[in-house]
């Protein structure tokens, strides 16, 4: 069992307490790991070496050795793909396979950015020119459902415009972050460039929200954790970034293909066990085609294989005892509303964090199954009766992060796509998040982009030289 440290300035640092974390594999229950339980004063040293490293060398301006950096990063990660999908289901419980296939994609991440490292100048006019420079010092709060890839959108984005990082990774699944931290120092990183710290997010988090040598902090969790970093953002007006909560809704039209957006469905709620933030959690179905459609849904909802991720199953544990807990709260809120339970219910018979993949039907769009995150395999199937009942459905809660419209008429669905209220809408697809394409929310699910030149820019500030 390894025991991590901290990654500050470039090197494994004991932390001022001895206190750890333990780090559990949510399949069987076991202990695999401990890290470091970061106080104040550790997150305080790793502020002053991203500060130092900005501030006091050429990092910032260093454009060659910032593209060689995030390349060899991408390098070292494509020749560690068996050993870091693994440390990623052994932490989180995503199956293998996903995992396996993350960990290329985050290179990809990382090799799209190594493009953008050369100076961004407009000329507007014979006047005026806008430069945009390095923001400063930036802090990533990631969570512990897509851990490595969540730690991507931080660091490439930050690395690429010129900025220094603090990465504090979710102390359920802090592995793959520590690890890349290494990575980038034997890609080359300077001292300081990259710090990875683990401890509680009420100490070590809020300590990067609210430090004045912090000049950019980047969130991607629960709405509620989110208010709480703007709030202590504001102390010095730092640029933020918030992917918070989501409850997206995935309308079926009546002119579908069925066998399609079944499957569709499925992949949209219990990918990952539905501990994405995007999930499609409100299924909304036409009146006429409810019932062959649940019919079809339940069936094959039956045949998905639940098990350790390591056996590569449509659908490993939830992440630990406590989310396991709160999805079967919010079954139970679920049956005291009064929805139908169409399959599921329970949690498996056996070691570990197994939660069945749980449909509810005839939802109420006013339920708490309906209008709250649970972050886990429970899916309200909701009906409508005309396109303009299922946009006021779809935009009847408070977040508006994703959803998705399933129509053989891609013009049908491309207009009712115009009118929900979301940053991202798929239509016949569901979870795609191209690198380049921009990723975020309307109202509570979050304020700012990632990915794409937009995620770049958020890490940059914006200066206009005008010359008389």
């Amino acid at each position: 069992m390894k025991q991590y440290k901290l990654r500050i300035n470039g090197e494994w640092t004991e932390p001022e307490s001895e206190n750890t974390i333990s780090v559990t594999n949510p399949a069987t229950e076991e202990r695999i790991a401990t890290v470091a339980d970061g106080g104040r004063v550790d997150a305080g040293k790793a502020i002053d070496a991203a500060r130092d490293a900005f501030d006091n060398t050429d990092w910032s301006q260093n454009h060659a050795l910032r593209k060689a950096v995030l390349l060899k990063a991408a390098e070292l990660l494509r020749k560690d793909v068996d050993r870091l999908a693994r440390l990623e289901t052994l932490d989180n419980g995503m199956p293998i396979g996903w995992a396996t296939r993350f960990i290329p994609d985050v290179a990809d991440f990382f090799e799209y950015y190594a493009g953008f490292t050369e100076p961004l100048v407009e000329e507007l006019d014979t006047q005026s020119t806008v430069y945009y420079e390095p923001a400063g010092v930036a802090a990533g709060i990631i969570p512990w459902n897509l851990p490595l890839k969540m730690a991507s959108w931080k660091v490439a984005p930050a690395l690429a415009a010129g900025d220094t990082i603090i990465l504090k990774p979710s102390s359920q699944t802090p592995l793959t972050a520590l690890e890349l931290g290494e990575i980038f120092g034997r890609a080359g990183c300077p001292k300081g460039v990259i710090n990875v710290i683990t401890g509680r997010g009420d100490v070590v988090g809020a300590e990067l929200a609210g430090s004045s040598k912090v000049d950019k902090v980047a969130f991607t969790g629960g709405t509620e954790t989110g208010k709480e970093v703007m709030r202590l953002a504001s102390g010095n007006l730092k640029k933020i970034t918030l992917e918070c909560g989501g409850k997206s809704a995935n309308i079926v039209l009546d002119d579908a293909d069925m066998g399609k957006a079944v499957k569709g469905a499925l992949f949209a709620m219990f990918f990952n066990g539905g501990q994405v933030c995007t999930a499609g959690s409100r299924l909304l179905l036409p009146e006429s085609i409810h019932d062959s459609f649940m019919e079809l849904m339940v069936a094959e909802t039956r045949q998905l294989a639940i098990g350790d991720g390591l056996n590569d199953p449509d659908m490993g544990p939830v992440v630990s005892l406590e989310q396991m807990e709160k999805d079967l709260r919010y079954i139970g809120y679920g049956l005291e509303d009064g929805a139908e339970l169409a399959t599921g219910g329970a949690c498996l018979d056996r070691t570990g964090y197994f939660v069945e993949p749980t449909i509810f039907d005839r939802v109420d769009p006013e339920s708490r199954i309906a209008q709250e995150e649970i972050f886990g395999p429970v899916l309200s199937v909701l009906t409508y009766s005309d396109e303009a009942e299922a946009i006021e459905i779809a935009n009847g809660t408070k977040y508006g992060l994703a959803g998705a419209v399933w129509s053989e008429d891609v013009s049908r669905a491309k207009r009712v796509a115009s009118h929900i209220r979301a940053g991202t809408v798929w239509i016949n697809t569901y979870h795609g998040a191209p690198k380049y394409a921009p990723f975020g929310g309307y109202r509570e699910s979050g304020i700012g982009r990632e990915l794409g030149t937009h995620g770049l820019k958020s890490y940059l500030e914006v200066k206009h030289v005008m010359v008389g």
